[in-house]
C-alpha cells in the first residue's frame, strides 16, 4: 500500500464528514449579517439611531427605527427573530 492512498483516503473522508460552511457560522454571526443587510436596503439616511446623518450627527429619534410606521429596518442583533435565523440557515 503506497502513503499516499492513506492520505487520500483519509482526506476524503474529512471532506464528506466536514459540517457545511452555513451550519458551522453561530447564531450572532447570522444576526449581525441580516442586521447588515437591513441597514444596506434601506434607501434612506438614518436607518437606526446610531446612524449618522450627512452632517455627521447621530439620528437618534429621527431615525426610521425609531418612528412609529412605514419601514423598520433591523438594527441590533435582537431584532432577528429565532424564525429568520432558522430560515437564514436553510
Amino acid at each position: 500500500m503506497r502513503k499516499s492512498f492513506g492520505f487520500g483516503l483519509a482526506a476524503a473522508l474529512a471532506f464528506q464528514l466536514a459540517v457545511p460552511a452555513s451550519a458551522q457560522r453561530s447564531d450572532a454571526e447570522i444576526r449581525r449579517e441580516i442586521v447588515r443587510q437591513s441597514i444596506a436596503a434601506y434607501s434612506g439616511n438614518c436607518p437606526c439611531p446610531y446612524s449618522t446623518d450627512r452632517a455627521g450627527r447621530r439620528c437618534g429619534a429621527r431615525s426610521a427605527y425609531s418612528r412609529p410606521g412605514g419601514r423598520a429596518p433591523k438594527c441590533y442583533p435582537s431584532d432577528v427573530s429565532d424564525a429568520e435565523l432558522r430560515a437564514r440557515r436553510r
